[in-house]
């Protein structure tokens, strides 16, 4: 799937209505580097493993990723 962005995160946690302390429990991320993550707009400027545990913390509550598609990257909610 190409690269997460920020935007892609903070719409994730949106669905999820998750607060970015959220995340950073989830995810064993910092909650300081979850700020300055979702700040820098476009793709996460973060090592393999970060955006790895970000990922994989959504996707466990639910989220999937949408790639780039001609539409544009984007997140849902996984149906039940």
């Amino acid at each position: 799937m190409g690269q997460l962005t920020s935007e892609q995160i903070r719409a994730a946690r949106a669905l999820l209505r998750w607060e970015q302390r959220h995340l950073a429990e989830a995810s064993g991320v910092s909650l300081p580097s979850v700020k300055r993550l979702e700040l820098q707009p476009g793709p996460l400027a973060a090592r393999e493993q970060t955006v790895a545990a970000l990922k994989g913390a959504l996707e466990a509550a639910g989220v999937e990723f949408i790639a780039e598609n001609g539409g544009g990257a984007g997140v849902r909610l996984r149906r039940e």
